[in-house]
């Protein structure tokens, strides 16, 4: 689904210049809002403002223009923020715990594709997963009004070459830093090794997980960090700054062409860190985009927490 709405901010970044054969086809269709029967709020009930629009669930449908096609639910205008457990078979569990941060530019959120399809590969895996809801900024309720807005702020980053100054959302990180809290304080109900809970994010939720070790401090940090096509921007690396697993593809129309500052600033502060530069994948490739080698993302970073020692058994 985010490399749908990429596309619709790429079509509208170049309307003047493309064809109609060469704009993608979308449809938006409002859905019921999901029971999430298993979803823990993140704080006490009633601690949190309602938000200024009720939370929505929209369905995207896409048709690219080489007839790819997708289909996904998105969550926007989140005001209660939740983790979602995804765990693994008790049998398999290694102790070791992710927390998932979707993508969506911070006004939506992909919680299929960049969410439980992540958070169940890692069950699968022995990995306890918790998908994180985290709030975003507020959008409008009506279906086209939102596409224009998410339109033109995809458009105006590819524009600027991936800046995202003025991007963000400060309840996202905290909800970030209160779902590791969480998570680490139900160890012992999850079979989760609290010294072993780290958090991976893809594109706004690779900021999100960036801004939990840059305004975490010491043990509220991650005890690893996924970064998974976030901005490749330099950044302070703080002192007792967590090990990063980096990736992206280097034809991302966003972030693709930035360079890889924020991993030198990694290595310039000793810190370990990875990095996998695909040749192809676009942007939001989420667990892989098929026919590329994107497709190896979650094998990458279950070898990664493995030679880190990350991965041992459960207690």
């Amino acid at each position: 689904m985010k490399r749908a709405l990429l596309a619709l901010g790429i079509a509208l970044a170049s309307v003047s210049t493309m064809s109609v054969a060469q704009m993608p086809k979308f449809t938006m269709t409002r859905m019921p809002t999901p029971a999430q029967t298993d979803a823990i709020p993140l704080y006490p009930t009633g601690t949190l403002p309602a938000g200024a629009t009720p939370e929505i669930w929209d369905r995207v449908t896409a048709t690219m223009p080489d007839g790819t096609r997708m289909d996904s639910p998105m969550a926007r205008n989140v005001s209660i923020p939740t983790i979602t457990p995804v765990l693994p078979d008790p049998g398999k569990a290694t102790g070791a715990a992710v927390v998932v941060a979707p993508g969506g530019a911070f006004l939506s959120l992909s919680m299929e594709s960049e969410g439980f399809q992540i958070a169940r590969w890692l069950a699968d895996h022995g990995i306890a997963a918790f998908v994180l809801k985290y709030r975003l900024n507020t959008t409008p309720a009506d279906e086209a009004a939102f596409q224009q807005v998410i339109g033109q702020r995809m458009g105006e980053a590819i524009r600027q070459g991936g800046a995202v100054a003025g991007i963000g959302e400060p309840r996202a990180y905290q909800d970030a830093l209160q779902a590791l809290k969480l998570v680490r304080a139900g160890g012992a109900k999850w079979r989760v090794d609290p010294a072993r809970v780290g958090i991976i994010g893809f594109s706004a939720g690779a900021m999100t997980a960036l801004q939990s070790v840059l305004t975490g401090e010491g043990a509220a940090r991650p005890a690893f960090v996924g970064y998974i096509y976030g901005p490749m921007a330099a950044v302070p690396v703080p002192a007792g700054a967590p090990p990063m697993f980096a990736a992206l593809a280097l034809d991302d129309p966003l972030f693709g062409r930035q360079g890889f500052g924020i991993i030198e600033a990694w290595q310039k502060a000793g810190v370990p860190v990875e990095l996998h530069a695909y040749e192809r994948g676009d942007h939001g490739f989420g667990i892989g985009r098929p026919g590329t080698t994107t497709t190896l993302l979650m094998d990458e970073f279950h070898l990664w927490l493995a030679s880190r020692g990350l991965l041992g058994t459960a207690k």
